[in-house]
């Protein structure tokens, strides 16, 4: 039996040639991820030393990662590989709410209240009138719909990152759509902030400099029988982070226009430096799918 040396020019293919013999479909996958891994490494040529850190910072992610912490997760948000999965599994016609990548702040056991309550629970914040829609592609209303919706503070934290100095569910809330697909509700208006920089991943990138901010930002998944789950953000359009998003999560049509108001009528009394956000979300149904752009 002849032995082929592995050579420098043939490396991938070498490996391509193992990885066939393998079933599954994993195989495939493992066979395009050293094909780039390869092309990298021929193209970068790196020292032994310089290797040697490449592994031990993914050692160091691997370490840094539980059932409470994702590094993993969040190294695969940051250099926008999470965003791509998305994309390419939610693709949807023109004039549809685009998917973005959920985030880590989620919580399935959020409340569920009547349209126009207040989420903001210590009322620490900007007020923000939130009045929103939910239509299909057609302009027809979703009437129904399960509308939850969470988000940081003014200061740019989730309630689930300080337990001990934010209410127990501040700032979320569930909603159904009325007749007219409509839903509102009060709030505040929400800070940006960093990614976290205390580990791994967050040290390794912001020490060359990467942009780590996430523009102001509501999320909200929606559901609703026979149509495709929305799970976005809608963006403060007056953050100037607008263009540098972190998470990669920033499309036109989710940028929202935060408007200045003097109060907000209701019957809750609230100051000066209030908000208004008007937006409308446009489900696709499922047969609809495929239906071109």
């Amino acid at each position: 039996m002849g032995i082929t040396s592995f050579t420098e020019a043939d490396s991938a293919a070498l490996v391509a040639e193992r990885l066939a013999q393998c079933a599954g479909p994993l195989p495939a996958f493992l066979t395009a991820l050293v094909g780039h891994i390869h092309q990298a490494i021929k193209e970068t040529r790196p020292t032994h030393a310089d290797w040697r850190h490449a592994i031990e910072f993914l050692t160091e992610v691997g370490h840094a990662s539980d059932h409470k912490r994702q590094e993993w997760v969040l190294l695969s948000d940051l250099l926008g590989v999470t965003a791509l999965v998305e994309e390419i599994n939610t693709r949807r016609p023109k004039g549809a709410t685009p998917n973005t990548v959920r985030g880590p702040f989620y919580r399935a056991d959020a409340p569920r209240l009547m349209s126009g309550a207040d989420i903001s629970l210590d009322g620490i914040g900007e007020p923000l009138a939130v009045n929103a829609r939910v239509t299909d592609l057609d302009g027809n209303p979703v009437a129904g719909a399960k509308v939850e919706t969470w988000q940081a503070n003014a200061q740019g934290f989730y309630e689930n990152q300080q337990p001990d100095l934010q209410p127990e569910f501040n700032l979320r809330g569930v909603f159904s759509t009325d007749a007219d697909g409509g839903f509102s509700y009060r709030t505040v208006r929400p800070g940006g902030y960093a990614v976290p920089c205390d580990g791994p991943v967050g040290r390794m990138l912001h020490a060359i400099g990467y942009p780590l901010r996430r523009p102001a930002h509501l999320h909200f998944t929606i559901t609703a029988p026979g149509f495709q789950t929305i799970s976005t953000h809608v963006y403060d359009g007056h953050d100037p982070h607008l263009s540098q998003d972190a998470l990669f999560g920033v499309k036109q049509e989710l940028v929202g226009t935060f408007l200045p108001v003097g109060s907000l009528d209701g019957p809750a009394p609230v100051r000066d430096n209030s908000w208004s956000l008007d937006f409308t979300f446009v489900m696709v149904r499922a047969r609809e799918e495929r239906r071109s752009a």
